[in-house]
Parts: C-alpha cells; sequence; structure tokens
C-alpha cells in the first residue's frame, strides 16, 4: 500500500505542473493568461452545472495533463495534428504511467480523445465551448480574442455546437451582435460561471511545488478532485467519488467573496471562526444564488454538507483538502508553513486527525515525512 500511494502522490505532484502552462485565453478581467489547470476546473464546473456525468466530469480533470509536455495549442493557430497527436500519446504513457492507476486514467484520456462515447461528446460540448464563453462573458472582450471566438463559430471546431446547442450558440449570437440575451437557465448558469472565474485570482499560502509562485484557489479545486480520483480505492464504505468530485469543484466558491482563510491563522478572523463561518455563508447564499431555483438549491446543499464534513462524502473530502496542501508544503520547501510558525504539534492535530478521519492510510505515508521536516 505504501509504494502504491507514493506513486499517486508523484503523479499528484507531476499534475502540479499544469498550473504553469499558459492558454490563449485570458481571465474575464484580462488580468493574465488563464492557465490549464484552471481551464480543467472551469470546465469541469461548467460539466457539473450543464448536468454532465460523473464520468465526463472525471475526463475533463485529466483530458489537459498531456500539455505538461505538449503545451497548450491554439485553435486559431496552424499545427500539424498528426505530429501534435504523437506527441500528445508519448505525454499521456509517461504522465499517466507514473499512477499505479495508469490504465484506468489513460482509459478516460483515450475516450475524450476519440469522441465516440456519450459521456466524451459531452465532455467535448463543454470543452470547445468554455473559451468561447470565457470571451463572451467578459465585461470587455479583447477584439482579436471575439475575432477567434467568431471564426471558430463559423467554421472551427465549435461550428457543429450549431446542432449540437442551438440554445448556446443563439446566446452567443446575441452577444456577439450586442445584443442582451435573454433572462433564462442557461443565461443564470452563464453568469455563475463568470462569476467563477474570479477564483482563479485568489491567492493560498501554499505555492505551487516548484516554489514559483502562490496556488490559486480554482487551480486547487481542480487538483483536489484529481486527488479524489487518484485516492478512490482510500474512500471509506459509502463513499461517492463523483459527487466527492463534485464537493471539490466547488468547496471554494465562496473564497471569491471572503478570500482565502489559511488553516493555520490565528486571530478574530482565523479559520472556522464564527465570523468566517458565518461570511462564507452568506457568501454561499449569493454566489450560488446566481443559478436557476432548483440547482442553485441542490448546489448549496451540497457545499454546506462538505462544511459540516459529517457524511462519508464530506469527511473523505476534508481529508483530501488537507492532504494536498501538506504535498504542496513539503515539494516547495515549507514556505506556507514558516509563514505562519506551524510546528509538527500544529500539524498533528489540524491536519493529521483530519486527514486520519477520512483516509487514515494517507496520514499514515504522510506522517513521518513532515515529522522528519519539521524536526
Amino acid at each position: 500500500m505504501s509504494g502504491r500511494i507514493a506513486r499517486q502522490f508523484a503523479f499528484l505532484a507531476e499534475a502540479d505542473r499544469l498550473k504553469t502552462v499558459d492558454r490563449a485565453n485570458v481571465l474575464l478581467d484580462l488580468s493574465r493568461p488563464e492557465n490549464s489547470a484552471e481551464h480543467s476546473w472551469h470546465v469541469a464546473l461548467q460539466a457539473m452545472v450543464f448536468g454532465a456525468s460523473d464520468r465526463a466530469i472525471q475526463m475533463l480533470l485529466v483530458h489537459d495533463l498531456v500539455e505538461i509536455d505538449t503545451g497548450d495549442q491554439p485553435i486559431h493557430l496552424d499545427h500539424d495534428a498528426a505530429l501534435l497527436a504523437t506527441a500528445e500519446a508519448r505525454a499521456a504513457d509517461r504522465i499517466f504511467g507514473l499512477s499505479p492507476d495508469r490504465d484506468r486514467l489513460l482509459d478516460l484520456w483515450l475516450d475524450f480523445e476519440s469522441a465516440a462515447s456519450p459521456d466524451a461528446v459531452m465532455a467535448k460540448r463543454m470543452d470547445h465551448s468554455q473559451p468561447l464563453f470565457q470571451v463572451l462573458l467578459a465585461p470587455q472582450p479583447l477584439a482579436d480574442h471575439l475575432a477567434v471566438v467568431r471564426d471558430n463559430i463559423g467554421r472551427g471546431r465549435a461550428a457543429r455546437l450549431r446542432s449540437e446547442w442551438p440554445e448556446a450558440m443563439g446566446w452567443a449570437d446575441a452577444v456577439l451582435t450586442g445584443t442582451t440575451p435573454p433572462d433564462s437557465d442557461l443565461h443564470r448558469r452563464l453568469r455563475f460561471l463568470a462569476e467563477a472565474d474570479a477564483l482563479k485570482s485568489v491567492l493560498r499560502a501554499s505555492l505551487l511545488i516548484d516554489a514559483s509562485r502562490r496556488e490559486n484557489s480554482a487551480e486547487h479545486s481542480w487538483h483536489l478532485a484529481l486527488y479524489a480520483l487518484a485516492f478512490a480505492d482510500l474512500a471509506g464504505p459509502g463513499v461517492d467519488i463523483g459527487r466527492v468530485i463534485r464537493m471539490l469543484l466547488i468547496h471554494d466558491l465562496v473564497e471569491i467573496d471572503v478570500g482565502d482563510v489559511p488553516l493555520h491563522s490565528a486571530g478574530g478572523l482565523a479559520h472556522g471562526s464564527a465570523d468566517i463561518q458565518a461570511a462564507e455563508a452568506e457568501a454561499a447564499l449569493r454566489i450560488f444564488g446566481l443559478l436557476p431555483d432548483r440547482q442553485a438549491g441542490d448546489f448549496l446543499a451540497l457545499w454546506r454538507e462538505f462544511e459540516a464534513a459529517a457524511t462519508p462524502d464530506a469527511v473523505f473530502a476534508k481529508a483530501l483538502d488537507r492532504c494536498q496542501p501538506v504535498i504542496q508544503n513539503l515539494g516547495s520547501g515549507g514556505i506556507g508553513w514558516v509563514d505562519y510558525g506551524v510546528t509538527f504539534a500544529d500539524l498533528e492535530s489540524r491536519v493529521g486527525a483530519r486527514i486520519s478521519l477520512g483516509a487514515p492510510a494517507l496520514w499514515d505515508w504522510l506522517r513521518p515525512r513532515v515529522r522528519d521536516f519539521l524536526g
């Protein structure tokens, strides 16, 4: 078991590099390029919003991991399709081969690439529409990005969406012509997804494993969902990994309003304080309230379940939420711990206890490494 866990952590540490792969798209506030980890989180969230299956969402968690080796390939630039396919297949073999679940993960990626199964068709629809929405939902889209969208809808890979998803393409046409789209469930879902983009600008205490910068809450949410996929075999009885992944995709959205509150922070606005809990509850009502009413209630209930950490799904999700920052700190020199004066005793009580409840084998593996690191 120890060797299997070590291999999964090696795979997840390699996956961290996706956070440094920039895409042609930019954040809605135009402040910087979107990266492929943020995109993977946002498109998985979009799939969740539009009713995709658990398998389709899992495909989207892994679909761009090959870009660690190949980089992003903007749709408006020419490339050698055959050469790219070969490079991506080689990357998939290398990256998924780090995991003891290589075959399961590779099967998800190959299914997505083939776009033949109903789940893959849905996943591709989400992947090919998210960049369009990313441009059209911006308050002031860039002119050259609008030109790419028009070309993509007119004759590019998104042209098929006119028959696959006519309501969404009608919405896009309205925006492109300067017409205000009518209020509808589609429009409310897109407004929610536009608001969710702000999570990419919420910085956390943890750094990327390469210590190049602080991690943001959107890419953290993607990484956690990937943790759930990787460590599904360690989940306790009654745990539904699909629900765990959905919890983790939305669990930090309240930070758009509240900001990240580090686990080891202190004082009146410390993690878990009454004031922070009240602010997060208010943020949840506002953000999930952007969705159509029934869906808003479902998302809010899922977020509250995660916060309460009482069900098997939430206990496992909380364990992973405590686990991922440990790996980030071990890999990046513990800077996030140094900043808050964290001791081994702190980690044992605040982190180890929670991980042990949901995934005891993970804390058994991590504990000696944390103890050796902190001395």
